[in-house]
């Protein structure tokens, strides 16, 4: 494959590629061009907003074309391209292993078949008797999505958009044009209405332009991405998860196996992977065992099948490790005392693996706790009963592990965790129907009542 020529992808308007003058090359974290990415300036953003919202209904599609989708995406060649290629792709330009790859495409295929089931799951019935009913429509019809590069399974959300009515623009993140690409074939392939959507790779600032012109939108990334549009209701924010874990019982080698797990799933990548461990126990002896075992996972190029951690480039990894450098001032480093290696180990194809990162804090309240960083990254604090659940705040997802009565319900009673499980449940644990930050369903819909003879 190191002979392979750079695709060229171009910005996709109602089914059609729009060649573009502004030329973007995207390298993998070896080096080697991938793709020669086409960017739409702010003049085509407003032509294709244009384009979509004369074209937009309102109308659902048929669910059973997300289900025809759902194979489509997981099994089929779509524009030249196999889920192998898809895969390899992927991992070469954001970096996450390649089995992290393939289980997202799964999980985003299982999405888009289970579109009905979860719509049913967070919606009330309504049917209200003779003559009353109450009817879920769109609060709008165009929708924007701004998309990360983090994990492919978010590109969910504007596929539930689409399935609930709305015309979509969708802006990639710059690492991976390649998982709404496919996902775009999928659904127009299984037939959707080619007007429908529109892909725009392009400036972080035509995608706030298209985030403002649309009704509804929905935006991922860091704080400094995401944070001027908090608080607005027509706009769903996707930032740092800041998801904890709360040990609260004997660190048995069950127990360890799983915080390791939580930890480092998916190469530490979600937004729902722990970042914080707050623990009644010794916190030098919870790290130290966290970090002996977080040591031994591979540094491996992310094509190789026993990869479990991402890679990054040579620019992006001194980054990482001057960053892990100020975090770490004043805290415990215990992955130094069983990994001698830099932070960033070289490997042989030129890409860096960042290696698994576990400190410590004497307090629950450091700055450096609730820091999120791109691979297995967490750090060991105290907790005691007469804390309560308040150091358990800003949690997107909270993992419980303790037998204390009433603190489960404190939790959920707390608005800033957005989500608990318990037990040996890791934190994105989900079914149909269960919300993830809120009910998505519920902020792409409204109720409207009708009333009349006629409804029987």
């Amino acid at each position: 494959m190191s002979g392979e020529h750079p695709v060229v992808l171009d910005p996709l308007v109602a089914g059609e590629a729009v060649p573009s003058a502004d030329r973007s090359t995207l390298r993998g974290v070896h080096g080697r061009a991938l793709a020669d990415v086409g960017l739409a300036p702010r003049l085509m953003a407003q032509s294709a907003v244009d384009t979509l919202r004369a074209r937009a209904s309102g109308e659902p599609p048929d669910p059973a074309l997300f289900r025809r989708a759902a194979e489509l995406l997981a099994q089929d060649t779509l524009g030249g391209e196999t889920p192998e290629d898809y895969t390899r792709r992927v991992a070469l330009s954001t970096g996450l292993a390649q089995s992290a790859v393939r289980n997202a495409l799964t999980e985003l295929a299982a999405e888009l078949r289970e579109l009905s089931e979860a719509t049913a799951a967070e919606l009330p019935g309504g049917d209200l008797g003779s003559g009353f009913r109450t009817r879920w429509v769109p609060r709008g019809r165009l929708f924007a999505a701004v998309m990360a590069s983090n994990h492919p399974a978010p590109h969910g959300a504007w596929a539930q958009a689409l399935f609930h009515g709305y015309s979509v623009l969708v802006r990639p993140g710059g690492r991976d044009p390649w998982t709404p690409r496919r996902l775009a074939a999928a659904l127009l392939g299984a037939g959707l209405p080619a007007g429908r959507l529109a892909l725009l790779p392009s400036s972080h600032q035509v995608g706030e332009f298209l985030l403002g012109a649309a009704d509804l939108g929905i935006v991922y990334g860091g704080e400094s991405a995401v944070g001027r549009w908090r608080g607005r209701t027509t706009t769903a924010v996707r930032g740092p998860g800041r998801t904890k874990a709360l040990l609260d019982v004997p660190l048995t080698e069950d127990v360890l196996a799983h915080l390791v797990h939580t930890v480092a799933f998916d190469g530490g990548t979600r937004c729902t992977n722990v970042s914080v461990l707050l623990t009644s126990g010794p916190v030098e002896q919870t790290a130290d065992k966290l970090a002996e075992r977080l040591s031994a996972l591979p540094a491996l190029p992310v094509t190789d099948p026993a990869a479990a951690l991402p890679v990054t480039g040579r620019e992006r990894a001194g980054q990482l490790a001057a960053q892990v450098a100020r975090l770490a001032e004043g805290l415990t480093d215990h992955s130094a005392r069983f990994d001698s290696r830099p932070l960033a180990v070289e490997l042989a194809d030129g890409s860096y693996c960042p290696r698994p990162v576990v400190l410590s804090s004497a307090t629950h309240d450091h700055p450096s706790v609730g820091a999120e960083l791109p691979f297995p990254f967490v750090v060991v604090v105290p907790w005691d009963p007469a804390d309560g659940t308040a150091p358990l705040r800003d949690s997107l997802a909270l993992n419980l592990l303790t037998d204390r009565p009433g603190l489960l319900a404190g939790a959920v009673g707390e608005p800033s965790v957005r989500k608990v499980t318990t037990g040996a449940v890791p934190p994105w644990s989900t079914a149909p129907g269960i919300p993830h930050d809120g009910s998505f369903t519920g902020f792409l819909l409204e109720p409207k009542g009708v009333v009349g003879d006629h409804l029987r």
